[in-house]
């Protein structure tokens, strides 16, 4: 297929069929973006209903319903395709490659991510959502009426296997296609933190499978995992959801820490303090992930060994967070600091963080833990881990990134605004949950009695959701505002990193030529040690494209329809989902699809126009 060929096409088919990553770490955003604003709307009304004692905005069943959903739509459908969002957009440009490993496997991976969260949330309309909380523990689930576990039981399905194949996808990528002279210690932390969180994608993803599987099984086909009249054993649903839960935890907080790595030290103007130590901490927080996930289960009868092991290997694990949080604090330590709103949410991050993670240190101590386990302490800690952090580190993403994707950046005002808007929101709404969990209130209630002490604090916490509410409006409000803010978006930050080499916007091969990394930092290098333009790696010649394919799309489709067949145990269905899925892998295997070459005319007319 020619150049020009390849380029005349439909805009929304141009996107429906692309295998570009930018472009699909745009999708990833989009679709990212659209969860997240539901799974807030979904908290504000929960905050609302608790907002006063025995009030009745909504049943309890909806409310358990919301709490469901708010869970699993911010964790699985919000957190992570964001963060994948990102690490679709600028991994490849920060190691110097064109495009990620695998292009079709990586758009396969964002439709089954999108049918499999639609397909969660259809729950809603065709008569209820599931209700047995985000992880859905049996008998509870197992139990539970009408169809909404199984939406959820099929949806993660579909949607966990796009994740598995997104982290394969990217271990793969920063193994194999980094540029000349980029040695593993010569990766930005951004990647190298993605390259961990990939990793623990490839051994957490699988458990979190097979028990979903086996509910299903259960659900749909009367198996009896999990029936202890039949020998059954509800406890294994825990250790396989929390086998995958956990590391869970480090796959969306590291990839925000690597974000704050590039922040903190291109607006500090120094590079980042202990980048070795950082790198090996980083590591050694993927191992120890692995090692903690029965923390969750101190209440369930383990035993004092046990108990004793994962309380240990838990309050391990804060070593390594302990040294990031100082070399980021001396990576600060005589800088000359700009605190733009990308650095705001990074500075803001700090604090935040230590606090969920000083709580996380008491929940650790498993004698205290019977009497924090399930009270509004947990939701206060683990809201201060996972907002305080990944959200900090996606909106600090979102401002730092904004120019190299979309051409114009966000107005700083606003974003100001914004920031501290959401803060304060943010610590109005989960601060004063740790009295309310020490004072004995339970989470997952859908009400409380009038005199127990509960009132006020209940009220603050539900102001404090009214305030990020508004601030992340005016970050909506932010965007659109900031369109015509296109001036210096080639490099406006004075980065370090090489996805700023790129022109804005960058060209489908990302790089006319591979670039040469001759030190850590390779762009700060070149401006400042070198002449100020990165070295080639290669001659200019004619650049290989993939094709788009409408595959990804249909293979989703297929996976949709079988769910349905197997909600509703409609078996032709079933038969004719997994036709269209298995159907449209068969076209894949059988189809030769060379791509396309991009003629060094083309390149060069680029060049000059950029």
């Amino acid at each position: 297929m020619s150049y020009e060929k390849a380029q005349s096409k439909n805009v929304i088919w141009d996107w429906l069929t692309t295998v570009d990553h930018k472009k699909i770490g745009i999708m990833y955003l989009a679709g990212g973006a659209f969860f997240f604003a539901l799974g807030g709307l979904e908290a504000i009304l929960m905050r609302i209903q608790l907002m006063f004692p025995e009030f009745t905005f909504v049943q309890a069943q909806t409310f358990n319903e919301l709490l469901t959903m708010h869970g699993t739509t911010m964790i699985f459908l919000a957190a992570m395709p964001l963060l994948f969002g990102f690490m679709n957009f600028i991994i490849p440009l920060q190691i110097g490659a064109r495009d990620v490993a695998f292009p079709f496997l990586n758009a396969l991976g964002f439709w089954l991510f999108l049918f499999g969260g639609i397909l969660l949330n259809v729950s809603w309309f065709v008569g209820g959502a599931p209700d047995a909380g985000w992880t859905a523990y049996v008998p509870l689930s197992s139990e539970s009426p009408g169809h909404g576990l199984d939406y959820y039981v099929l949806g993660l399905q579909i949607g966990g296997a796009g994740t598995l194949i997104g982290g394969i996808n990217f271990l793969v990528t920063i193994i194999n296609m980094r540029a000349p002279g980029m040695s593993m210690m010569r990766m930005p932390l951004f990647t190298w933190s993605s390259f961990v969180a990939s990793m623990l994608i490839l051994f957490a993803f699988p458990a979190l499978t097979i028990g979903l599987l086996l509910l299903m099984l259960e659900r749909l086909f009367g198996a009896t995992y999990f029936a202890v009249d039949f020998g059954g054993n509800v406890i294994i649903w825990q250790h396989l959801f929390w086998i995958f839960g956990h590391p869970e935890v480090y796959i969306l907080i590291l990839p925000a820490f690597g974000i704050f790595s590039e922040v903190l030290a291109t607006f500090a103007k120094k590079r980042l303090f202990g980048y070795s130590a950082m790198v090996f901490a980083t590591l050694i927080i993927g191992f120890l992930g692995f090692m903690v996930w029965a923390h969750h289960m101190f209440t369930v009868g383990m035993g004092p060994v046990a108990n004793a092991i994962f309380a240990v290997a838990t309050m391990a694990i804060a070593v390594p967070t302990g040294i990031k949080i100082f070399n980021w604090l001396l990576t600060l330590w005589g800088g000359r600091i700009q605190f733009t709103t990308a650095n705001l949410f990074a500075l803001g991050f700090l604090p935040s963080f230590v606090m969920g993670g000083v709580t996380g240190v008491m929940l650790a101590t498993s004698a205290a833990n019977y009497q924090f386990h399930d009270t509004y302490f947990v939701v206060a800690h683990f809201h201060y881990v996972i907002i305080g952090g990944v959200v900090f580190g996606l909106f600090s993403g979102t401002f730092y990134w904004w120019p190299k994707m979309f051409g114009y950046r966000l107005n700083e005002t606003l974003g100001k605004w914004f920031f501290w808007l959401f803060l304060i929101g943010f610590h109005l709404t989960f601060f004063v949950q740790h009295f309310l969990g020490l004072m004995g209130m339970p989470r997952r209630v859908a009400s409380y009695l009038p005199g127990q002490g509960l009132d006020s604090m209940n009220f603050i916490s539900t102001m404090g959701a009214f305030l990020m509410t508004v601030a992340f409006i005016l970050l909506l409000v932010c965007i659109f505002v900031s369109t015509k803010n296109r001036t210096n978006v080639a490099d406006p930050w004075d980065g370090r990193t090489l996805e700023w080499t790129t022109p804005t916007p960058v060209p489908e091969y990302n790089f006319a030529q591979t670039p040469l990394v001759r030190e850590l930092d390779a762009y700060w290098h070149e401006k400042y040690e070198g002449d100020g333009k990165m070295k080639a790696a290669e001659p200019l010649e004619d650049i290989h494209m993939p094709n788009g394919t409408i595959l990804p799309v249909v293979m989703s489709l297929g996976l949709v329809v079988a769910a349905f067949g197997l909600i509703y145990l409609v078996h032709p269905l079933t038969i004719v989902g997994f036709a269209i899925t298995f159907g449209a892998m068969f076209v894949r295997s059988i189809k030769e699809d060379h791509g396309y070459h991009i003629p060094v005319e083309a390149i060069k007319r680029d060049k000059e126009e950029g």
